[in-house]
């Protein structure tokens, strides 16, 4: 049997995702939002551990990356609102398959 040999360069796919969604929280963040538009405190309670500084700016990356859309209203107190876009609406099958990889074989 002949081995394949891939090239992990700057071109690699895996390397490019990985560099997405790779960080600690952004899964986690991808995985909270999922199909409905969550307002920033409710996301920062269903993420326990991330501090307020990570999570703005992993928001702001995914938001640069356009896998979220971020809506502030002009009100007193300010409310934002997050949700995906269909770029992010296509990271969950990839969260359900690790959901289902961690159910299957880490409990």
């Amino acid at each position: 049997m002949k081995k394949i040999i891939r090239n992990s360069d700057e071109n690699c796919p895996v390397r490019k995702s990985l560099a997405i969604l790779g960080g600690k929280w952004t899964l986690l963040i991808l995985f909270q939002i999922n199909d409905r538009v969550i307002r920033y405190g409710e996301l920062k309670r269903c993420i326990p551990g991330i501090s307020e500084k990570v999570l703005i700016h992993e928001l702001n990356s995914l938001v640069e990356s356009k896998f979220v859309v971020k809506k502030a209203y002009p009100e007193i107190p300010p409310r934002v609102e997050y949700s995906l876009t269909q770029l992010g609406l296509n990271t969950l099958p990839i969260i359900d398959q690790l959901v289902s990889f961690g159910l299957e074989n880490l409990s």
